[in-house]
């Protein structure tokens, strides 16, 4: 039922924005971002969750640490750079926005080339001369 609450925050914080934005409206974007910030934290806590299983998963397949780490590293920054940009928009930049995701996707790649490159040397090894 934690999504009731969840839910229930979003649609408050909503009506109260949607109130205070013809007033006020840095309160109404303090309000929206302090909101977005507050569910961000609560599913945050749920994350160390899915980390011990994956953890134990990553064990028992004998999947080396370094990509392991990587891999988790690798979502974690295409989760922050999505929660980044979208607060950007609700302010209303879009090109500041765009331009979090470029650079959420351009660290992606590079955190992404020992992982490519180990496996494009495993296919080249699989190939026969």
């Amino acid at each position: 039922m934690e999504i009731v609450q969840l839910v229930g925050i979003a649609i408050i914080a909503t009506v109260l924005v949607l109130v205070l934005k013809e007033q006020k409206p840095m309160f109404a974007f303090l309000l929206a971002m302090f909101t977005g910030i507050l569910i961000f934290l609560f599913v945050l806590g749920k994350v160390s969750t899915v980390l011990h299983v994956l953890e134990d998963l990553a064990a028992k397949s004998d999947v080396k640490p370094v990509f392991f780490k990587t891999i988790l590293k690798i979502i974690g920054i295409a989760y922050i750079a999505e929660f980044g940009a979208q607060i950007v928009r609700d302010a209303g930049q879009e090109a500041i926005a765009s331009k979090i995701e470029l650079a959420g996707k351009i660290l992606i790649m590079v955190m992404a080339i020992p992982i490519i490159t180990v496996i494009v040397e495993t296919v080249v090894r699989l190939i026969p001369a």
